[in-house]
């Protein structure tokens, strides 16, 4: 069970995460809870291309008892933003 420190320091990375993978993937849609989001929505999407690809992770962060692969996540974040950018893009108003 996370501790409600630990449950708020994820949400800051993730938050973190997304918003770097935002803007690598040049979007400025969205604000804090869309990072964060974005972020956790990264995390599983770089996690598991990482895996697929066999590759390892040059920067890890442990809170608690949750990895957080940080490379990967960026990476994840910026696939996830570009493809929602990719599928949406003709129907901005």
């Amino acid at each position: 069970m996370r501790s409600i420190p630990q449950l708020l320091i994820l949400l800051l990375v993730a938050g973190i995460i997304g918003s770097i993978g935002q803007r690598i993937a040049g979007s400025r849609r969205g604000g804090c809870l869309v990072a964060i989001a974005i972020g956790f929505v990264g995390a599983l999407l770089g996690a598991w291309l990482g895996r697929q690809l066999k590759l390892p992770d040059p920067f890890v962060i442990t809170i608690g008892a949750s990895r957080i692969a940080v490379v990967w996540s960026i990476i994840g974040s910026a696939l996830f933003v570009a493809v929602i950018g990719f599928l949406t893009h003709g129907r901005r108003e």
